[in-house]
């Protein structure tokens, strides 16, 4: 098994450190994602107690009734609010459905920001007070994580440290609530069926709560599959193909995949909770100039961030 470079960071060394431990930072992070495309974040602002009550309230929601959960399944959202039902997402280049279902919260605009006119209205689950202002509290805490991690991402680059702030305020980004429900007959699958096929995230970086159960997996340079796991409650953040696409793949949006468990363990539910962090729609994910020299020539076409979206909930099936 090849080294793999998946540095545990504290946040709080960059949010509150000097001029030298911010620079550290920087340099560790940049490293991480140019070698693996992963960290793992520490001091994130999210408590133990509650990422408990967020884990309370998942596990209530999927344990609503199969006709409850529909009734908040709406074909024109996309999958961008409310339930998705099992079977209806694809990895891109698969033809089994990951063995999952989920719920998606979005971005709450709060200012006078005409980009609210952008985005539809989260969803309510009447049956569970506490799952919308709780889901909402986690969200806002992970936005202000992710803010600071692209401000340290943006001085390994040479950016002005505030570079990427007006592009993901208010931004479209996504918490989504993960159930891989248990299978009593793991014989009766398809042979290619799995919790989650090896897939790229889609957006800038990802921020993923650690879940209720180990089977998250990274593809390295060296094409070995490598177990990644965080520390207790430490956040996992990995870039996602807009980061990658911006700097002309100077940091790595690494392939990873959720495997499935033994075979007695397959009748266990698994849960988790990543933070999707988007930026505007209309943001310019053209190549960065810094990032394009004779070795490393322009390797994608010019889009934004809204067209490269579209793009990619068509090919996982989210939008028809």
């Amino acid at each position: 098994m090849s080294t793999v470079n998946i540095p545990r960071l504290d946040l709080n060394t960059y949010i509150n450190g000097n001029a030298e431990e911010k620079k550290r930072f920087s340099e560790d992070i940049g490293k991480a994602f140019n070698e693996t495309g992963f960290v793992t974040i520490t001091n994130h602002g999210l408590s133990k107690e509650l990422i408990n009550k967020l884990y309370e309230q998942v596990t209530n929601l999927f344990k609503l009734p199969e006709a409850t959960k529909l009734k908040y399944e709406k074909a024109e959202l996309a999958g961008q609010r409310g339930y998705t039902s099992k079977g209806k997402e694809t990895a891109k280049g698969f033809k089994t459905p990951d063995l999952k279902e989920f719920w998606q919260i979005g971005q709450t605009v709060t200012d006078n920001d005409p980009v609210k006119n952008e985005y539809p209205e989260n969803l309510a689950v009447e049956e569970l007070q506490e799952f919308n202002p709780i889901t909402r509290e986690v969200y806002q805490k992970l936005e202000n994580a992710g803010q600071y991690l692209l401000r340290a991402i943006a001085i390994y680059l040479n950016l002005p440290e505030n570079y990427f702030d007006d592009k993901v305020h208010n931004g479209n980004s996504i918490l989504r609530t993960l159930h891989y429900f248990p299978i009593e007959d793991p014989d009766a699958l398809p042979q290619d069926a799995v919790r989650a096929g090896a897939h790229e995230d889609i957006n800038l970086i990802t921020l993923l709560i650690g879940a209720s159960a180990d089977g998250l997996q990274l593809l390295t340079r060296e094409n070995e599959w490598f177990p990644v796991k965080a520390q207790g409650e430490d956040v996992v953040v990995n870039v996602g193909d807009m980061l990658q696409r911006l700097t002309n793949n100077k940091l790595k949006s690494t392939t990873h995949r959720v495997v499935n468990p033994a075979r007695e363990q397959m009748k266990n539910s698994r849960y988790s909770v990543p933070f999707f962090l988007h930026p505007k729609s209309q943001m310019d994910l053209t190549c960065l100039e810094s990032c394009i020299d004779a070795q490393h020539p322009k390797k994608y076409s010019d889009i934004t961030a809204g067209e490269y979206l579209d793009e990619r909930l068509r090919e996982i099936g989210l939008k028809k």
